[in-house]
């Protein structure tokens, strides 16, 4: 199973999806453009030691990352879908895709996913915080298709 964070803009997540990626064994694709400079330190900061036992690949753009998944499924998970995640039926090979803290991910981008999913939240809020909800997200992915490490 993989995590695609899309353009993501905050150093510190994606170190904390890093580290999750490291702990649950999920590569982690980036697609950049990103919001800040890849050798930051605060990614290591969160990733911590965890960044070396995790596969990283960074993708130019959104294209260049649909190419490399073949026939994988492109489940984004958004706030916009109606379909809780909880209810999906995942497979071992999905690719769960995260969008850009600030605004997610284009129309143009969310039309040419598999499958669009929400993690349910209480009515008067708006989101969670993205490594957060790749937590959940992967965790019930991992549960369901009995690949959770041991």
């Amino acid at each position: 199973m993989r995590i695609a964070l899309f353009e993501p803009e905050i150093a510190g997540n994606v170190g904390a999806v890093l580290r999750l990626g490291a702990c649950l064994g999920a590569e982690v694709d980036l697609i950049e453009p990103m919001g800040f400079i890849w050798n930051d330190r605060r990614v290591r900061r969160a990733a911590m030691d965890y960044i070396d036992h995790v596969s990283i690949t960074r993708h130019a753009g959104f294209e260049a990352f649909r190419e490399t998944i073949g026939a994988r499924r492109l489940v984004l998970f958004t706030t916009k879908a109606s379909r809780s995640a909880y209810e999906f039926e995942y497979r071992p090979d999905d690719v769960l895709l995260f969008g850009k803290e600030s605004a997610g991910v284009p129309a143009s981008v969310a039309e040419t996913c598999d499958a669009r999913v929400r993690i349910p939240l209480r009515p008067e809020v708006r989101s969670l915080n993205l490594a957060t909800a790749a937590a959940l997200a992967l965790g019930e992915a991992l549960r369901q298709t009995g690949t959770l490490p041991h």
